[in-house]
């Protein structure tokens, strides 16, 4: 399969050959399933020893005829904590069961559960992350996962993958947003650059006062290296399969020609 290589000015430059799996087979399926596998939950649950720790020591025993136990004095059998003693006389308190105050917790949630149990195979991963390339090859996969660009035609695009010369890894900031404008055209470049925005409804009062755009994700060759503001960067090494698919397959992406290079040899 070939595809067309770009400069920093969005014009064509030769033709080059890149591996099948930019135009394979797109199992959205396995991707739907990686993803869901990746997913990473906050862990969230009260301490393991919660309520099970006293400021005054000692658990009442339940005990018969021993001494420090409530047989023979009418009351209930809750577990109870010494907080004050006089000769065989004790004051105590109810301690470590739910219904008691500073008790444990009854069935909390437990934090073992939340991290990340889940397993998958290894080819199936691999196949997602396949797909996933070959996802954010096609126009057709693109336009889906962005509602801005419904509508419009494979004419309001440039030519896809979107690979360009290694020498955009060497651009500044300022020259980089120069550059994708120029390679992207308009309707992309609206989409490109993350965007951050205050949430409407009450998520506001709840933590999550913000939200923001993925925005681009630029693919580098495993020795390129680039620090920039607005896109996201990754290596063809550490490239996975939430970097081009959280959310839904298409996401808009640029590769370097190392970075094809890379992902052939990664993935023959």
């Amino acid at each position: 399969m070939k595809a067309n290589l770009l400069s920093i000015e969005g014009n064509k430059l030769k033709q080059i050959e890149v591996p099948s799996f930019f135009g394979g087979k797109i199992r959205k399926d396995l991707i739907q399933k990686i993803v869901e596998t990746k997913k990473i939950t906050q862990p969230y649950s009260p301490s393991p020893v919660a309520g099970n720790q006293y400021s005054a020591s000692g658990v009442l025993k339940h005990h018969r005829k021993v001494w420090k136990s409530q047989y023979g004095r009418g009351m209930s059998r809750v577990p109870r904590k010494t907080m004050t003693r006089k000769g065989s006389q004790f004051n105590w308190v109810g301690a470590t069961v739910p219904n008691t105050r500073g008790g444990r917790r009854a069935h909390p949630p437990k934090a073992i559960s939340m991290m990340g149990m889940k397993k998958t195979n290894k080819k199936e991963l691999t196949l997602a992350i396949l797909s996933s390339i070959g996802a954010t090859a096609s126009i057709q996969w693109v336009q889906k996962r962005y509602n801005s660009l419904f509508g419009k035609t494979a004419k309001d695009f440039p030519e896809f993958p979107l690979i360009v010369e290694s020498k955009i890894s060497s651009l500044k900031t300022k020259e980089i947003m120069t550059s994708l404008k120029k390679i992207l055209g308009e309707n992309l470049f609206e989409i490109a650059i993350q965007k951050k925005e205050i949430r409407k409804g009450k998520g506001k009062l709840r933590g999550r006062k913000y939200k923001s755009s993925l925005g681009l994700l630029m693919v580098l060759g495993n020795e390129e290296k680039l620090k920039t503001n607005g896109i996201d960067v990754v290596t063809a090494k550490n490239l996975g399969v939430n970097d081009l698919s959280k959310g839904a397959p298409g996401r808009l992406t640029i590769y370097t020609e190392n970075a094809i290079k890379d992902l052939g040899e990664k993935y023959k």
